[in-house]
């Protein structure tokens, strides 16, 4: 079967539509309506984005104030602040990652068990090998528990859970770093900012990936 006859198949099929949903008898009466499925609730109106929302403003947030620190001295080990950079946290990181385990829609609800049980792990297991919470840690203690979970291809099996939030938990925190303005400063990167010319790549890059010099 070629495309053109797919395409005339198709918009044949599409014509027939409106008859599905009624036939009208020889007396000019609807003989039988077709079922309409009930529309489901939904999520409200879309936000207004030319506003600036505020933590919070667009649905509740769910994370206490003891798995935010929790969060927030998960977040610093992931990416601390160095000579070039902010911490994740002083950048607004645990915002997002409150606001996306608050969200109402499948993928962050898939999400929220993962984070707010990992964030207890950590708590947990901080108590149980030295007798503190989490952020009671100092940073050589916070990176042996993390170092056990830090890569879930070799994590041993009693570890395999966390490994995962662990996954996805640095996953988020570097979703989200790397989309703020220090972020992006962090990686060099320079889009979506004007330029007064642009000359296109160097011969040295050039050379180097292996394509000849475009004359001019």
């Amino acid at each position: 079967m070629d495309r053109r006859r797919t395409i005339q198949w198709i918009l044949a099929a599409s014509a027939t539509m409106p008859l599905l949903e009624s036939r009208v008898g020889a007396a000019g009466t609807r003989a039988v309506t077709a079922e309409r499925p009930v529309a489901s609730q939904g999520y409200g109106a879309d936000p207004d984005l030319t506003k600036v929302y505020h933590p919070g403003e667009v649905w509740p947030l769910i994370f206490t104030p003891a798995q935010r620190h929790t969060a927030a001295a998960l977040c610093d080990l992931i990416i601390p602040a160095d000579a070039v950079s902010p911490s994740a946290s002083s950048v607004g990181v645990v915002d997002f990652i409150d606001e996306w385990v608050s969200a109402p829609y499948p993928p962050q609800q898939a999400d929220r068990p993962i984070v707010i049980d990992g964030l207890a792990w950590m708590d947990g297991e901080a108590a149980r090998r030295y007798g503190k919470p989490f952020t009671g840690l100092d940073t050589t203690q916070q990176c042996a528990i993390c170092d056990d979970i830090a890569y879930e291809p070799q994590a041993q099996p009693p570890f395999a859970a966390a490994a995962r939030f662990f996954a996805r938990y640095r996953d988020l925190t570097a979703g989200a770093f790397y989309s703020t303005p220090a972020g992006r400063k962090d990686v060099q990167y320079i889009g979506n900012v004007p330029l007064p010319r642009f000359d296109g790549p160097s011969p040295e890059v050039l050379r180097r990936v292996g394509v000849a010099e475009i004359p001019t």
